[in-house]
């Protein structure tokens, strides 16, 4: 695949992030008063795409949204980034929306209603790609759906749920943070995929095949200002670089690279860098 574009299919969700920022996050029970709330565009799948996109792939998003007007504001970013919308569905549900709060220090919690997202389907025949990823924040059957496709499959395992059997041995490369491999281990051999990426936050990520660690990588010091979309970003770069036949200890470093960058800007898809601008970043 070396020498061209990727085309990239990626069946997820579209949200619209409602985001407060706290100085820091709230212990149970209590109340605090926001900077500041802020609408943007998110949801796990099209941050993907659309950071796929900027790192140059072509991007088809198989996606639904509802017919209210969540839904123009959720694609814009998808829109005006060049990600290919052809299949998107409008259904009879609410598009989906995130409820986020971002801290001084760049640390979030998010609480997801799906909407939308819950009734996306897809048939196999529209998953004409290079590269086919896909998350859980939409169905099961969508899920096993994408991981049954003939092309190189990413399955970014957030929020972390009990998978059948069939479906993770579809998957050429699983991306989980430690609380997701934690999980998903606790039902199923991960040792027996062909690749686990697994992130550690500031601490950097390792590359697993067939639960041997084959790669380990740091990513550059920076001032977090924001890690919705880091992961994602991270997801969608190390995809790209292993299936364009870049190395493992590269791969994984230049995804680290991605999501630190990612990380120092706020919003979820407005933080997702183009890669003429993660090879120009001076910070290594």
């Amino acid at each position: 695949m070396p020498g061209h574009a990727p085309r990239v299919a990626v069946v997820g969700s579209v949200n619209l992030d409602l985001v407060a920022r706290v100085e820091r996050l709230p212990a149970p029970g209590e109340t605090l008063t926001a900077h500041g709330v802020t609408r943007v565009p998110g949801g796990k799948g099209a941050n993907q795409a659309l950071a796929a996109a900027r790192l140059g792939a072509r991007v088809r998003l198989h996606a639904a949204v509802g017919g209210d007007p969540f839904a123009g504001e959720a694609l814009a970013l998808l829109r005006a980034g060049g990600v290919e919308l052809t299949t998107l569905q409008t259904v009879d549900r609410p598009t989906g929306t995130a409820l986020i709060q971002v801290d001084d220090a760049g640390e979030t919690t998010i609480v997801i209603d799906a909407g939308a997202n819950e009734a996306l389907a897809i048939a196999a025949d529209d998953l004409d790609a290079d590269v086919v990823m896909t998350v859980l924040e939409v169905p099961d059957d969508a899920v096993a759906t994408a991981m049954a496709a003939r092309a190189y499959t990413v399955l970014n395992a957030a929020p972390a749920r009990e998978l059948h059997e069939d479906v993770l041995a579809g998957v050429d490369l699983l991306c989980v943070n430690t609380a997701e491999h934690d999980a998903l281990a606790a039902h199923a051999d991960l040792d027996a995929l062909a690749a686990v990426a697994v992130t550690h936050g500031a601490a950097g990520a390792e590359l697993r095949r067939h639960g041997r660690v084959v790669a380990r990588a740091e990513p550059p010091a920076v001032d977090v200002v924001d890690g919705t979309a880091a992961g994602d970003a991270f997801t969608a770069a190390l995809a790209l670089a292993l299936v364009t036949g870049t190395g493992d200890d590269a791969a994984l470093r230049r995804a680290c690279r991605v999501g630190a960058l990612t990380a120092t800007r706020v919003g979820a898809q407005p933080s997702l860098p183009t890669a003429e601008e993660v090879d120009a970043w001076p910070s290594d």
